[in-house]
């Protein structure tokens, strides 16, 4: 079996695939990449399956040391790439020779990128996914990376590397995939209309601040306080990633990929799905919107 080194794990670098699917009514989450259309169009570019496992880079790169031929690729948040001592494109297939090393630096924008190599990351599915979740301590490492990790990889008999490592010469153009100026679409929670008067349109007036408290449980945000019109009591009920809950403080929280499967705060929004991956690029610090959105628009 073909191996990754890490050399140095970078701040927080976890294996990861399309999640953890059906165990939700066991109380476990999903997990898996926060920005799904990054991570399925790294693995793209190595021609590896949709699902492949891949490690899901967050604000700086691991330092890793290959110890046999690959072929990889690097999508998402922008940050520097170098193997050995040339700089390497992002958004292209690359390839690496036995011996290198690939340093990966801090990303200048967003907050993750996803390195994917071809035929995979190989690690024993738990629960059918390879997929790491911090939170819940779930997966086949069951926590980030650590320097002196060995990553196996399913190399095929096409990843030799004859000559000098090179990119090809074409890569995709990342703007359609990597837009993080809109507003993000908010469909109407359970619990919209408990909002007072004055809740109501500071959700969307204002600009709310990610809060340096903010993982992939969830991004707490910043802000004017929001209030309901008066208290509600309730039982914990389904949440699930860019659920928009409220709790007593007034600043709300957007579920991010490992979540709890329930909660107890009033839901006040919906992310739409087709937004999180840009709820996945916002890093503390960065300022985030909503606008109302529809089922049919999010459809």
């Amino acid at each position: 079996m073909d191996s990754v080194e890490v050399l140095k794990p970078g701040l927080l670098t976890t294996p990861q695939d399309g999640g953890r699917i059906g165990f939700a009514h066991l109380g476990i989450g999903r997990a898996g990449a926060f920005d799904l259309p990054a991570y399925r169009l790294a693995n793209a570019l190595c021609g590896n399956p949709r699902g492949a496992c891949a490690l899901e880079i967050t604000l700086l790169g691991p330092s890793l040391r290959f110890h046999a031929d690959a072929r990889i690729a690097l999508a998402g948040a922008p940050l520097p790439a170098r193997l050995d001592d040339a700089e390497q494109p992002m958004w292209s297939p690359l390839r690496v020779r036995a011996g290198q090393s690939l340093v990966l630096g801090a990303m200048r924008s967003g907050c993750r990128a996803y390195l994917a190599i071809g035929g995979g990351f190989d690690f024993e599915p738990v629960l059918g996914s390879r997929s790491t979740d911090v939170n819940a301590g779930l997966g086949p490492m069951a926590r980030p990376l650590r320097a002196g990790d060995v990553l196996n990889f399913a190399s095929t008999p096409d990843m030799r590397v004859r000559g000098n490592a090179a990119a090809a010469r074409w890569r995709i153009d990342p703007r359609p995939w990597f837009d993080t100026g809109r507003p993000l679409r908010l469909l109407p929670g359970t619990h919209a209309d408990r909002l007072d008067p004055q809740a109501r349109a500071m959700l969307f007036a204002q600009a709310f601040t990610v809060g340096t408290d903010s993982n992939r449980v969830g991004l707490r945000l910043r802000g004017a306080a929001l209030r309901l019109e008066e208290p509600v009591e309730m039982v914990s009920e389904a949440c699930i990633a860019g659920t928009l809950q409220l709790p007593p403080s007034g600043e709300p929280i957007a579920l991010g990929v490992e979540c709890p499967v329930s909660g107890g705060y009033p839901r006040i929004g919906q992310i739409a799905a087709a937004d999180l991956p840009r709820l996945a690029q916002c890093r503390p610090g960065d300022a985030l919107r909503f606008a109302p959105g529809t089922t049919e628009e999010a459809l």
